[in-house]
């Protein structure tokens, strides 16, 4: 675990994509609070009564998730892309044991910088949002900011998980970017796609993130939803682990 906190710290590339979902993070969200608190007096009636505070506090996680997308890809596969897997695994030949502190350190390290994202997020956004703002003692709003953090997190841990699977950076990247930017998406607003959309990782895991019941027509709550989101990273971090077991480096 020293030797992957080595890695990560001293590779400049995971430093700026941890920096990088942090600023996008917070800026995107007090923009958007800006602006709705600009727009609050000419929506509708609907719109006012659904409106929800602190979700509009954490618009930017929809752009800050794809930097811990990178994040997450770039701990695992650079590795792979330098060579350097083959000298790790001669150091570690328990295959288990070099995953579990790869993946424990980069999580704990993304779970830091999203809990701090989280929280700024909200207070700044908040804070730009003057009379509409919500208080974090407000009913599930405490929740909804510790919920931002673990949500950020997993989706890195989720991305280290399929980049174990896949290996090379740009695979990976390929794949998890669309995805979650374009096909999520769109499979969760297209009326005939939606209820299969509702339990992909994102869509359900973004639910945390969610106070007003208004907004809510899914079929789960926000733990519920972080529930589903934890079984597709254990899913990803089976399927790295088994295939990092069986193929040579």
């Amino acid at each position: 675990m020293r030797s992957e906190w080595t890695k990560v710290r001293t590779v400049a590339s995971t430093v700026w994509t941890l920096s990088v979902a942090a600023v996008v993070t917070v800026a995107l969200g007090m923009l958007i609070s800006y602006l709705s608190r600009r727009d609050f007096a000419s929506m509708s009636a609907e719109e006012q009564l659904t409106f929800d505070p602190t979700f509009i506090s954490f618009a930017g996680t929809s752009l800050g998730q794809l930097a811990m997308i990178v994040f997450g890809v770039l701990v695992v596969s650079n590795e792979y892309s330098t060579g350097m897997i083959r000298t790790s695994l001669a150091a570690v030949p328990q295959r288990g044991t070099f995953l579990f502190g790869k993946i424990a350190v980069a999580a704990g390290l993304s779970l830091a910088v999203g809990m701090v994202t989280s929280f700024a997020a909200f207070f700044l956004g908040q804070a730009v949002l003057g009379p509409y703002r919500a208080h974090i003692g407000d009913p599930g709003v405490l929740r909804a900011v510790f919920g931002g953090g673990l949500y950020m997190t997993l989706i890195a841990v989720f991305s280290m998980g399929v980049a174990a699977m896949l290996r090379g950076p740009l695979l990976s990247l390929g794949i998890l970017m669309p995805f979650f930017f374009l096909i999520s998406n769109i499979l969760g607003n297209v009326s005939a796609t939606k209820k299969v959309g509702r339990y992909l990782p994102d869509q359900a895991g973004n639910r945390i993130l969610r106070v007003s019941p208004l907004l809510d027509p899914t079929p789960y709550g926000p733990w519920g939803g972080l529930g589903i989101m934890v079984l597709w990273v254990l899913a990803a971090l089976a399927g790295g682990f088994l295939l990092l077991k069986r193929r040579d480096a």
